[in-house]
């Protein structure tokens, strides 16, 4: 399961979640990431196939073969996924979109591009090619599994039988990871929004309304009605005792119908925050002076102001921003003569955003961890400071319209 996520669409909830992560390396020249929920995932599979599936298909295996087998099952499962994710970036790339990072998470991946599809054509390119590359994943393991064997590929649709006991760990590997990404990539092709499908069948509304708001409004409505439609299958599975199958339904289908009412959420914020230049919405802050002590910006700034951040300038150079927690770094009794300098954050580990950028991209900025408060310039000179809680506030005074 994949969904693609744009710069100028994205807002900070889910790019907070997905903002931290265990970086894999570069692939491609595209920074791939793993989201600690993955590790969910991972242990369910490998614990699935090595108490329940692998045992059955395998019962003379001793154990150390079995959870090796099923280790490698696992890895080879999620470096599916990663192939998935990563046709979708190679596309939009050939798009002209760039592509900043994968992240793996829970449910897939999610593929941070800088902006949104240019036209239905690109949504489509960019949409089909995961499930494509799933299906074709499914099809040559399959062919794997089955080379030189009785059995044929159209065998799996009636079960193994007696030969599947004779297969060798690497050919069991096979024959399990290829129906796996077959139905993966059935399975994306659900016309529900956000999943591949839904884009597809987004991309299709959009060349026919001529309106992404319009097709992506009706893609996610979809979307949302899949979601609930696995909602209510898994309650029917657990009521009728199939406990497992019924929690990953509802699992799915909650996840399912809350991403597509946020993707489409997403969309509107991301189309009216591009409008919006961070001038319009910054605080503005008076800057200091690198040779104030910390007692003075306690005492004149912190305690009498409403801002919990300041800019440390020299002339009209940005030296660095003290905050509220940088106080901490000197102990009280040397407050007095503790110049903010030694204590502020330097200018160099800072993110800073020009006046004119636009407030969709401070948000991205903001959730992929920028810092909880961005310094404004306006050429060299420091003129404010952005905050999420700016962001907010100028969307609670200016809330989005459906259209």
């Amino acid at each position: 399961m994949s969904t693609e996520k744009s710069a100028r669409s994205a807002s900070t909830p889910q790019g907070g979640f997905l903002a931290g992560g265990l970086r894999l390396g570069r692939l491609f020249g595209i920074e791939v990431y793993v989201h600690w929920s993955l590790a969910l995932i991972f242990a369910l599979v490998l614990f699935n196939l090595g108490l329940g599936v692998f045992p059955v298909w395998h019962p003379t295996w001793s154990p150390g073969l079995t959870w090796l087998t099923a280790t490698g099952a696992a890895l080879l499962f999620f470096a599916s996924v990663l192939a998935h994710e990563l046709s979708h970036s190679v596309v939009a790339r050939a798009q002209g979109i760039g592509v900043d990072r994968i992240t793996l998470f829970l449910f897939g991946g999610v593929s941070q591009m800088k902006d949104e599809p240019p036209s239905p054509k690109s949504e489509f390119l960019m949409a089909i090619v995961g499930p494509l590359t799933s299906l074709a994943i499914g099809v040559l393991a399959i062919l794997a599994g089955t080379w030189g064997t009785p059995a044929s590929p159209f065998d799996l649709l009636g079960g193994l039988g007696e030969i599947l006991p004779t297969m060798s760990p690497i050919r069991t590997l096979w024959l399990w990871l290829g129906p796996i990404n077959v139905l993966l990539g059935l399975f994306n092709l659900v016309p529900g929004f956000p999943l591949d499908g839904g884009r597809v069948f987004r991309s299709a509304l959009w060349w026919i309304t001529g309106d992404v708001m319009k097709a992506t409004r009706w893609a996610a409505g979809i979307g949302q009605l899949f979601g609930w439609l696995l909602i209510f299958t898994g309650f029917m599975n657990l009521f009728g005792g199939a406990s497992a199958q019924g929690l990953w339904l509802l699992l799915i289908g909650w996840f399912l119908s809350s991403a597509a009412g946020m993707s489409y959420q997403h969309m509107l914020l991301g189309r009216t925050l591009r409008d919006v230049r961070v001038a319009d919405l910054m605080r503005e802050v008076v800057p200091l002076e690198p040779d104030l002590s910390v007692q003075s910006f306690v005492d004149d700034y912190l305690m009498t102001g409403d801002h919990l951040a300041y800019p440390v300038v020299l002339g009209r150079q940005l030296l660095g921003l003290v905050r509220l927690k940088d106080v901490q770094k000197a102990p009280r009794e040397k407050w007095p003569w503790t110049r903010i300098a030694e204590i502020m954050t330097p200018a160099e580990q800072l993110k800073t955003l020009d006046s004119t950028t636009t407030a969709a991209r401070a948000a991205e900025v903001l959730s992929e961890g920028g810092g909880t408060q961005l310094p404004v310039l306006d050429g060299e000179a420091v003129v404010g400071l952005v905050e999420p809680q700016d962001i907010v506030r100028w969307i609670t005074l200016h809330p989005p319209e459906a259209r």
